[in-house]
């Protein structure tokens, strides 16, 4: 029964796999080839060469290929891609972080008492699907939200937005993965405390938090208005609300922003000749 090592005095992005961690964790929810050649430098490295990519925000072409006795890299930095590709369309990153989740659950590493929300804009400099432009900030892109326990671990998938939509639009497919999550792994969210900031401040978004089974707790948006809102006054408790780690998370989830855009802005353009060969790992 594998089992998490020491927990450290901080909360380290983790941005490299062991091979014992790989073989336990990762492997057994990926896709592999069931025909051609068997991939040179073995699974494990070109894990940590696509963690290293999503880490970094560096280009594909610029990965640190090792080389063979005549100089030349032993794989293609095309290959690699192909190989995130397919992992990331046939769902095997999915299964592999819902499994992560299965098994927090399962050495009782989650703090669900209070869940934290929080998003952030990715900037792209090409067009591609599902972007936008905002005009008060000057620029295109997208925007995700990610929702992490009261101990910095994330429970759901992130949702995707233009960035120039409301930052209210993502909280309800935000709770769709996360509700999803919960389904399959066992987690127990009645009662906990969700806390957003203002931007995400709506009827609906306080109603969907409510039922599924959690408390809102969200500082009520004034949206320019001059008075008062009728009505009764919206519940908010302002300690604790603000977390450190959320911003922590984010870093990592906007530099694999920029590489989703990236190959997003290719597909939408046709994609280069070697993404338009296919996605099978040589």
């Amino acid at each position: 029964m594998p089992t998490l090592a020491k927990k450290p005095a901080t909360m380290p992005i983790p941005v490299q796999l062991s091979d014992t961690e790989f073989q336990q964790f990762i492997l057994p929810h990926l896709s592999m080839p069931k025909r051609g050649p068997k991939c040179k430098l073995g699974y494990h490295y070109v894990f940590n060469l696509i963690l290293w990519v999503l880490y970094t925000g560096m280009q594909w072409q610029c990965l640190p290929v090792p080389k063979d006795s005549h100089g030349k890299p032993t794989i293609h930095y095309t290959t690699v891609y192909k190989v995130f590709a397919r992992w990331s369309d046939d769902g095997s990153l999915e299964d592999a972080f819902i499994a992560s989740v299965q098994h927090l659950v399962d050495q009782h590493q989650l703090d669900l008492s209070v869940l934290h929300g929080d998003g952030t804009n990715t900037v792209a400099t090409k067009g591609g699907d599902g972007m936008g432009y905002a005009g008060h900030k000057h620029q295109k892109g997208e925007k995700v939200i990610a929702i992490i326990a009261n101990n910095g671990y994330v429970l759901a998938p992130l949702p995707v937005a233009p960035v120039n939509a409301a930052d209210t639009v993502l909280v309800p497919e935000g709770l769709k993965g996360l509700k999803r999550v919960a389904k399959l792994t066992g987690l127990v969210l009645e009662g906990a405390y969700f806390n957003l900031d203002g931007g995400f401040d709506s009827k609906a978004n306080r109603k969907a938090i409510f039922n599924a089974g959690m408390i809102p707790n969200i500082k009520a948006n004034p949206r320019n208005r001059t008075s008062p809102q009728r009505g009764r006054k919206r519940w908010f408790n302002g300690t604790g609300c603000e977390f450190s780690v959320t911003p922590k998370r984010l870093a990592w989830v906007k530099v694999y922003g920029h590489s989703v855009m990236r190959e997003r802005c290719g597909q939408k353009n046709g994609g280069t000749p070697w993404q338009r060969r296919g996605r099978e790992c040589a």
